[in-house]
């Protein structure tokens, strides 16, 4: 298994920040990326708490997304931030999760973050729409944790 941060050739990750800033360019939303190796017992307690290392709760309108991947578990999970979750529907992460996972079982992993990423933006457009004035307030790379 590579480790998180060779999970993805270059030209994979540039794929993967291009979805990212082409989401980005509809909302004020941030939307990131972090990979590490392992999540420990719960993924969705681990996410939060690369959440707040990120500092993505620091957006003006508390609408950071946050797909995390533990690469050698084999898990993942999408943590929106407050603004977002009080807006979107019930089961919107599910949805967008599920769909991941389809194309995570046939390997496609790249073709499944772009299409969440896609999702992401299409929800955030809604109810966060970018504004002239809007700033990228977090950086579109991929974050990385290797064990």
């Amino acid at each position: 298994m590579p480790k998180a941060s060779n999970f993805f050739t270059a030209e994979q990750q540039q794929e993967i920040i291009h979805a990212i800033q082409a989401a980005e360019t509809h909302t004020s939303g941030e939307i990131r990326l972090h990979l590490e190796e392992s999540c420990g017992n719960n993924v969705i307690e681990r996410a939060a708490v690369i959440f707040q290392k990120l500092e993505m709760h620091k957006t003006a309108l508390r609408n950071g997304v946050l797909i995390y991947l533990a690469v050698k578990d084999r898990q993942f999970a999408i943590i929106g931030d407050v603004g977002i979750n009080e807006n979107v529907p019930e089961g919107f992460w599910d949805d967008i999760k599920d769909e991941m996972l389809v194309h995570f079982k046939q390997g496609q992993f790249v073709e499944g973050l772009k299409i969440a990423i896609q999702n992401s933006g299409q929800q955030l457009k809604q109810y966060f729409p970018r504004t002239n004035d809007d700033v990228n307030e977090m950086t579109d790379e991929i974050s990385f944790r290797n064990d």
